[in-house]
């Protein structure tokens, strides 16, 4: 039983730390505006689109 719980608790700790590196990176991207441009196949015309986030992110534990 004590050869595999620490393997456990490096694999939960591990999970928790990438957790938490995409909580961050996913907090950043929702306070700046995302934009892109799509042509449109019948007439050619650029159509730009910019999307933008302002939520707020919480974590419960």
């Amino acid at each position: 039983m004590q050869q595999t719980e620490k393997p456990l608790e490096m694999l939960d700790q591990r999970l928790h730390n990438l957790d938490s590196v995409v909580t961050a990176l996913e907090e950043r991207v929702m306070r700046q505006p995302v934009s892109f441009e799509v042509a449109c196949l019948k007439c050619g015309s650029i159509v730009q689109v910019t999307l933008t986030g302002n939520a707020r992110l919480s974590t419960e534990a």
